[in-house]
């Protein structure tokens, strides 16, 4: 029901870019029909149970956030691969058959390319749900693009990932995005003010990481000195 669903968007969708074609340039209303059918099939895509179909979506995602369309609409789709596995589980024969890392992991970067406080109240909820490094080294990455941090929320939550990961599952990948994120932050806010993300710092340069990891730890530690200096 879903394929056949997606077909007649499809076929609606290139009749209107058929007609915009003829016509040499979109009127309004031929643009609004045109957005309209296509976040359509996006929706009925991040619906699909194949994963191949998932993906698709995020490529219509990502050339929507080209032309500028970084709306709700976008943003809610997002948000439901992102989370699709983690939060909402589809199971058969009591194995998960909707966990697909590499599709959150996409949706999490082009989150990041949204930039909204929305699309950031997204990322968090990614990051206290997953477990995947691969995606949250992605929404962690994306949270620093987007450069939000009030109240010190974001830092927080990043800080609070470092933690559990460092205890657990110490991940190269997913450390250098931690200490990456915390001197983006610190550039886009002014500096740092919570002391977790010190300590994380510290244990990451010190801790079971490869060595370029480890120096760039120290090298940021060492940055954000300069945020108190003049006080």
């Amino acid at each position: 029901m879903i394929i056949k669903r997606i077909i007649s968007f499809s076929l609606l969708l290139s009749a209107v870019s058929l007609l915009y074609a003829q016509n040499g340039q979109r009127s309004v209303d031929e643009s609004y029909l045109q957005d309209a059918v296509e976040m359509m099939i996006i929706q009925e895509q991040s619906r699909a149970d194949s994963r191949d179909m998932k993906m698709v979506a995020l490529e219509y995602i990502n050339e929507a956030i080209g032309r500028g369309n970084t709306g709700e609409e976008v943003r809610s789709a997002l948000e439901y691969l992102a989370l699709e596995g983690v939060t909402s589980k589809a199971r058969e024969n009591g194995r998960v058959t909707n966990n697909f890392p590499d599709v959150r992991t996409k949706a999490a970067t082009y989150l990041g390319e949204l930039g909204t406080v929305e699309a950031k109240n997204t990322l968090i909820k990614i990051v206290m749900a997953d477990t995947e490094p691969m995606v949250l080294t992605e929404a962690i990455k994306s949270l620093a693009k987007i450069g939000i941090n009030d109240n010190d929320e974001t830092i927080n939550v990043i800080s609070w990932i470092g933690a559990r990961f460092d205890t657990l599952n110490p991940d190269n990948l997913l450390a250098l995005s931690i200490v990456d994120a915390y001197e983006i932050l610190a550039e886009k806010n002014n500096g740092i003010k919570d002391p977790n993300a010190i300590k994380i710092l510290i244990r990451i340069s010190e801790g079971p990481y490869i060595r370029p990891v480890q120096n760039r730890a120290r090298k940021v530690l060492n940055s954000l000195r300069k945020y108190g200096e003049g006080k």
